[in-house]
């Protein structure tokens, strides 16, 4: 008989009352390891005794998952004075915590290196044991960021295919971050919560309404920890924000205004199809949506202005600029939805500006609100006015709110908006309106003179160290709370886009929601953008 030790190399082990491992009870037990298939031995040996290299055994009839067994060795401190299983985690019995967790980095351009692997990786010293990109340029990438960090990128598995990474080393992992196009964001994390996996995934966590319910619904039922990057819900700002407002400082709130510099959208006919960048795998880049050709306007970025794979400005920034109003107004679902300005777009991409308006009850403590959302283009600026590789509009382009033109007249020394901006926020009070910026920073009353003299609400709100740093110790703690968890981000997701479902009628046509039942109750034909059918072969 074997036992396995770190995975690499089987050692001999002999059965019978005579071996010297053996002690006083004569349990028949099971070895378990993190990862990899069970081993069965008939030893006269106790529970949770320590053997050698690493192992431990614990009875057959006690079922454990990893997060039980993580707690049980914690209590086990003293009888276990070090454990590896196989490459990469190392369980502490002192802490009952992973040392290092085995990480996926799913989607490697843009956050997914600059952000994931550089936060994760880089900073906090975890384990990168694969990468999954279609485009094998990215590969490349990330094989000389290994090298620039003095890493062994031989060590990294590559795949094309995360349906084939999680079949090939679904056991082996411990976290799962995902930094894709919105259309893969749902699925890749559903299948890592079906393997049992913590999951990172960049806003929005989904690219429909009714895949946000399921992810919410997986989160709950898997118990792993997950957590939605956006990083101003784990800043102090928004926090300020929701104490300030909470305490009733400019009173009920009664609208808001967030706008972005985001033209994520487009007009006319889809450019002609050409063949897809060397290395890239294009039938894997498409995934669950529908199949098309490669063509230009697509990729790297601006596959956030299709319907098929984005979400338009409102997918880009919304996550971010709305998670404000959304936690520090206590929204659930709104009643209805309405755009009253678009421009541009066409049957399959979004527009290139819009002002849409959501309508929400009155909730609690909180008096019924309208939320609007102003991005991109204004309706006097030409497409010309749009630049750079983020598609963001400039200057006297941009879609802004009145309000904030009219705020900037009478308080010309406050630096409420200016073109290096992402974009920012306004809440309208009855006594007052407060200020944010993107996530949540600059966050105070305007102007600066009142918010000095307004005393500063207590902190009533717990603050995470930072978003990647939260979520990791989460995974090592095998702890499933985190600073923006699915619970949470799917909610955020939800509620921005059901600004998408505006943008696919016309200007002044109310969508109206019912979100209980999760469904447009006068303009049926919409709820076809609520939940979206998979390509053949791409389910969990």
């Amino acid at each position: 008989m074997e036992c396995v030790r770190d995975g690499r190399t089987p050692l001999p082990l002999a059965s019978g009352s005579g071996t010297s491992r053996s002690s006083l009870c004569g349990h028949r037990v099971q070895a378990r390891y993190l990862r990899g298939a069970p081993t069965l031995f008939s030893l006269p040996i106790s529970p949770l005794t320590p053997l050698w290299d690493g192992c431990i055994f614990i009875p057959m009839t006690t079922r454990l998952n990893r997060r039980s067994f993580l707690k049980r060795t914690a209590l086990t401190a003293g009888a276990l004075t070090a454990a590896r299983f196989l490459p990469g985690p190392n369980l502490l019995a002192e802490t009952g915590t992973i040392d290092k967790l085995n990480c996926v980095q799913i989607g490697c351009g843009g956050r997914g290196l600059s952000a994931h692997i550089a936060e994760a990786i880089g900073k906090h010293g975890q384990n990168l044991y694969a990468i999954v990109d279609p485009d094998e340029s990215k590969h490349k990438a990330v094989h000389g960021w290994m090298k620039g960090k003095n890493l062994d990128p031989d060590k990294v598995q590559m795949f094309t295919d995360y349906r084939v990474m999680f079949d090939k080393i679904g056991k082996n992992i411990d976290a799962v971050f995902i930094a894709t196009p919105n259309h893969h964001h749902a699925l890749a994390a559903e299948l890592a919560m079906h393997h049992g996996k913590n999951v990172y995934c960049e806003k929005p966590v989904c690219h429909d309404i009714a895949e946000a319910r399921k992810l919410r619904a997986m989160a709950a039922k898997t118990k792993v920890a997950t957590q939605m990057g956006n990083q101003g819900h784990c800043e102090e700002g928004y926090h300020r924000l929701c104490e300030y407002i909470w305490s009733g400082a400019i009173g009920k709130v009664t609208e808001t205004h967030s706008w972005t510099n985001r033209a994520n959208g487009g007009a006319g006919p889809r450019p002609p199809s050409k063949p897809a960048p060397a290395g890239m795998l294009w039938d894997s880049w498409i995934g669950p949506a529908p199949y098309r050709d490669f063509h230009d306007d697509l990729h790297p970025h601006e596959w956030h202005g299709w319907f098929d794979f984005g979400n338009g400005s409102i997918g880009n920034m919304g996550c971010h600029l709305l998670d404000g109003v959304f936690w520090a107004l206590k929204i659930d679902h709104p009643i209805s939805i309405e755009i009253e300005q678009k421009r541009g777009g066409s049957d399959e991409r979004y527009p290139l500006g819009s002002r849409i308006r959501w309508d929400i009850p009155a909730r609690g403590d909180m008096c019924a609100a309208k939320v609007y959302w102003y991005e991109g283009l204004n309706e006097k600026a030409s497409e010309s006015d749009i630049a750079g590789s983020l598609h963001a509009a400039r200057g006297a382009a941009r879609n802004l709110p009145p309000l904030l033109v009219e705020l900037q007249k009478q308080y010309p020394d406050e630096e409420l908006y200016s073109d290096r901006s992402d974009g920012c926020t306004l809440y309208v009070g009855e006594k007052g309106v407060i200020f944010t910026d993107t996530y949540g920073g600059k966050m105070h009353i305007v102007p600066w003179d009142k918010m000095q003299q307004t005393p500063k609400p207590p902190q009533t709100i717990t603050r995470p160290k930072d978003i990647f740093t939260d979520f990791i110790e989460a995974c090592r703690a095998g702890k499933t709370e985190t600073a923006a968890s699915f619970e949470y981000g799917t909610r955020l997701t939800e509620f921005s886009l059901l600004g998408n479902l505006a943008q696919h009628v016309g200007v002044g046509q109310k969508v109206e929601w019912d979100g209980p039942k999760m469904k447009v109750t006068n303009l049926k034909d919409l709820n076809q953008w609520v939940e979206r059918k998979y390509r053949k072969g791409w389910n969990v």
